[in-house]
């Protein structure tokens, strides 16, 4: 099933470092909460937003007769999983390849829609995309391979100030000037694992070997910045309710304060939506034990009002 992408943009020149990535896998978080809280419903057309390797949306085609979906996700290698995943539901699955914030929302079309937000166990495991300080690999972080910014450029090219601003507003680093400063000094860096010392250095030694790595917030900063991530969010807030038929739902799931607090106000804020979820739904011990990384999921879920609600 072919792709439709937008426009190729330039592609950095700096070569990778080659190393074998492992095969895209994420383990879908709250699946019960959220096939639950869209009320997927027999012949209806969803949208997930963040199609990642699939497991959402397999959920959604299995919950209902004759269901529909339009699988969106700005990664390749993500879509590509998810075309392999979902194969056997052939043209019961629409794949497009774009950010969500650039997707042209068709009006009064979805009986659902889902954006998972959180960045995928691939992303975190694979070293040549550069999320992960765990690994060494050149400073990547792009979510969308096709665009030019990494966080190779915000490292070495924006200044002390900027790079403060962001690791503080994003990171909600509290020590974000030390560590700019310091990254000023040493920089330029080309890979993860020495951006990563470097703010360990930067930092006071019971801060250094605290229960959070150092370097935690600052990348979660760059993977921010370097994806527009935050921005993105706000637009789809703002455009996925007129998507929505009446009655229709959208579910969000979040994995850190910034996203939350952009989502529980945007949902509440919006004339078309009625918010479901007074306190966001999240991952019961079950499921955090099999998978870690839904310790930090929150799910809100609103319902598009009809004319005279």
């Amino acid at each position: 099933m072919p792709i439709s992408a937008p426009v190729h943009m330039n592609s950095p020149s700096t070569e990778l470092i080659h190393i074998e990535e492992p095969t895209f896998s994420h383990i879908s978080v709250l699946p019960q909460a959220v096939i639950e809280g869209l009320a997927v419903r027999p012949s209806g057309h969803y949208l997930d937003a963040t199609v990642g390797g699939g497991g959402h949306t397999r959920l959604i085609l299995e919950a209902a007769t004759d269901v529909q979906v339009t699988a969106v996700d700005q990664d390749e290698d993500a879509l590509t999983a998810a075309q392999k995943e979902l194969a056997e539901f052939g043209e019961r699955v629409t794949f497009i390849h774009c950010n969500f914030a650039a997707y042209e929302f068709p009006s009064s079309s979805f009986a659902g829609i889902l954006a998972d937000l959180g960045v995928s166990s691939y992303h975190l495991d694979t070293a040549n995309r550069g999320f992960s300080f765990r690994h060494e690999a050149n400073l990547d972080m792009r979510m969308n391979k096709q665009q030019s910014l990494t966080a190779a450029d915000v490292i070495n090219d924006w200044d002390e100030a900027e790079l403060a601003d962001i690791f503080f507003k994003y990171g909600e680093e509290r020590l974000s000037r030390r560590i700019a400063k310091r990254i000023v000094e040493q920089r330029p860096f080309e890979t993860t694992t020495q951006l990563a010392e470097a703010i360990a250095y930067s930092v006071p030694p019971k801060y250094r070997y605290g229960r959070i790595n150092p370097a935690t917030r600052v990348f979660q900063a760059l993977r921010i910045v370097v994806n527009d991530e935050l921005k993105s969010l706000e637009t789809l807030i703002a455009k996925a309710p007129q998507a929505l038929i009446p009655g229709g739902r959208i579910a969000i799931i979040s994995f850190h304060s910034l996203e939350d607090r952009l989502v529980k106000h945007g949902l509440r804020n919006s004339p078309l939506l009625k918010v479901l979820t007074k306190k966001p739904i999240t991952a019961q011990e079950e499921e955090i034990i099999n998978n870690p990384r839904s310790r930090s999921a929150k799910l809100r879920i609103a319902e598009r009002v009809g004319i005279g609600d």
